[in-house]
């Protein structure tokens, strides 16, 4: 297969770094957004925030989603790395996999689930063990993705591990 030019690939590691540092941007919003929703003394603005942290997570997370993953792989079987060459490349797809199980599909359930009952409830859904269980979920899964985004970063940064041999 052909490999990347230092030129091409310095722009497939532009983009990947751009959709990565959007995606990581995205969950800080949900994070502000999160402990606006906590503080919210009113139906309207517990509304509000519950249908941002849906609007991001089904349309920017997913797409920057997409072409972080698409880089990634691209960068990966283009240049000497390869998918499964190196434990730190494979360490960064398990991450990977969380953050899309987190991103594209954990973030919007636990924000539907909140919209649709604040929707019915209104400010007495915070009073509802369901939507407590569900905001404890929305916590740690925040938690968990910006963990592994910074975690995918770092491993990028130091590529601990080495090879896994021949």
């Amino acid at each position: 297969m052909k490999s990347l030019s230092s030129k091409q690939k310095k722009w497939l590691l532009s983009f990947h770094l751009l959709f990565d540092g959007i995606l990581l941007g995205e969950s800080v919003v949900i994070v502000i957004v999160s402990i606006a929703a906590l503080s919210a003394t009113s139906r309207e603005v517990l509304q509000a925030c519950y249908l941002i942290m849906n609007l991001i997570a089904r349309t920017g997370i997913r797409a920057s989603m997409i072409g972080t993953v698409l880089t990634g792989i691209l960068l990966s079987v283009l240049t000497r790395w390869g998918l499964f060459r190196y434990y730190w490349i494979m360490v960064k797809e398990g991450l990977t996999l969380l953050s899309i199980g987190i991103g594209v599909i954990g973030f919007y359930v636990w924000s539907f689930r909140g919209l649709t009952m604040i929707s019915a409830e209104g400010l007495e859904a915070l009073h509802n063990p369901v939507f407590q269980v569900n905001t404890a979920a929305l916590w740690t899964g925040i938690a968990l993705q910006i963990m592994s985004l910074a975690g995918m970063t770092v491993i990028s940064v130091f590529k601990p591990w080495g090879s896994r041999g021949h």
